[in-house]
């Protein structure tokens, strides 16, 4: 998850700041984040990724100001990433 483009990113500004000072010009934004990942009793890829995206909606993100999406890894676990 990270904060929607249309939010102030302070940490992510710092963090472009400090890489310009260290020579890296080239770096346009920087945007943080962080990543939750679920592991969950799906019969299918798309019920875990319904039951992510509804999980992400009430509990992990505030989808006022955060954006995220869903990445789901393997065919037969159903394990879960929760990103920005």
């Amino acid at each position: 998850m990270t904060l929607k483009r249309s939010v102030f990113d302070p940490q992510g500004q710092t963090i472009a700041d400090a890489l310009h000072t260290m020579g890296y010009a080239g770096v346009q934004d920087v945007r943080q984040g962080k990543y939750f990942e679920l592991e969950v009793d799906a019969t299918t890829p798309d019920a875990a990724r319904a039951m992510a995206s509804e999980v992400a909606d009430k509990l992990l993100a505030n989808p006022v100001i955060e954006s995220y999406r869903v990445e789901i890894e393997g065919d037969k676990e159903q394990k879960l990433e929760v990103r920005s």
